[in-house]
């Protein structure tokens, strides 16, 4: 080993690496017994000389002043990668059944039918539900050539027993209101918008109601009425277009040119026997409207149209 003492004879290249030029500086002091490396300016230099643009080496920056030249080695840790976000699951659009579209009630050519077919087409007639739990069909009662009509919603318990409408309580009543008005029952008529029993009472249903209007409306056309009274709200629904009997109630309707009056149900008055004032008005307007003695224009047609 030549030259200034403590100052290795070849001075590493400018080309050689950070790394390779140490580890060519150490193994000469070890060879030559010494213990230590004395950081000279030409070794400085070459340590810290930029690596050769030929030979990239990716690796830890050059030591600061002052730190340690054998600083161990920084490992890199390995960063795992991320997981693969989870798939979002997707929402299939579920195709939703459109509601069946009602079936048609099938229409009825009852033009030319007289009382006796009608009723036996009523009897036999299965144009809606009701009729599977009916006892017998409830036609209708009365003079068919009565001068006045009344039109309530649908034959309840006794009805549905008897066959006859109006037989309960609620027709007791209606006797009563048809007595006050100088009639008997024989010279008016009545029927109903149904000629099935409802379950339980209710209300018909709009296709029910629709199944059996044909019916009532050829009764209409054989009775050929002065006057129809209807009784509640069905009626007035149905045959009118109108709802609300308690604004409707009192006021002259018209139907196919026969005057109608709606007014209250009996079964209602007997729930709020406070109405029977308002009901009595209405049906004093009627009598008004047929004029005379009620009881002596029914007898003149009594009969004029065969048998119910």
């Amino acid at each position: 080993m030549g030259g200034r003492q403590g100052e290795p004879e070849n001075t590493v290249s400018m080309s050689e690496t950070m790394v390779d030029a140490l580890v060519r500086i150490l193994r000469r002091q070890v060879s030559c017994g010494q213990r230590a490396a004395p950081l000279t300016a030409a070794v400085r230099a070459a340590l810290f000389a930029p690596p050769s643009a030929a030979r990239p080496v990716a690796g830890p920056a050059a030591p600061a002043a002052g730190e340690p030249l054998m600083a161990p080695r920084q490992t890199p840790q390995r960063v795992s990668p991320a997981p693969a976000p989870a798939p979002v699951p997707t929402r299939t659009a579920t195709a939703v059944a459109a509601p069946p579209a009602p079936v048609p009630v099938p229409v009825l050519g009852l033009a030319d039918t007289g009382w006796d077919e009608l009723r036996q087409l009523v009897a036999g007639c299965r144009r809606c539900a009701l009729c599977d739990g009916r006892t017998q069909t409830v036609f209708g009662d009365g003079n068919p050539g009565a001068e006045l009509m009344f039109v309530g919603e649908g034959p309840g318990r006794e009805e549905d027993e008897q066959g006859i409408p109006f037989v309960g309580a609620a027709g007791q009543l209606l006797t009563k209101m048809i007595a006050a008005m100088q009639f008997e029952r024989s010279q008016v008529y009545i029927a109903n918008i149904v000629k099935c029993r409802p379950p339980r009472n209710r209300v018909p249903e709009p296709g029910e109601a629709q199944a059996c209007l044909p019916f009532l409306k050829r009764q209409i056309e054989l009775v050929r009425p002065k006057v129809i009274v209807t009784l509640g709200a069905t009626p007035l629904q149905y045959l009118l277009g109108k709802t609300g009997i308690g604004r409707e109630r009192g006021i002259w309707c018209d139907l196919d040119g026969i005057p109608v009056m709606p007014t209250y149900h009996p079964a209602y008055l007997l729930r709020a026997p406070e109405r029977k004032g308002e009901a009595w008005s209405d049906l004093k307007q009627v009598m008004a409207r047929l004029g005379g003695s009620p009881a002596e224009t029914s007898r003149r047609r009594e009969g004029t149209s065969g048998t119910p």
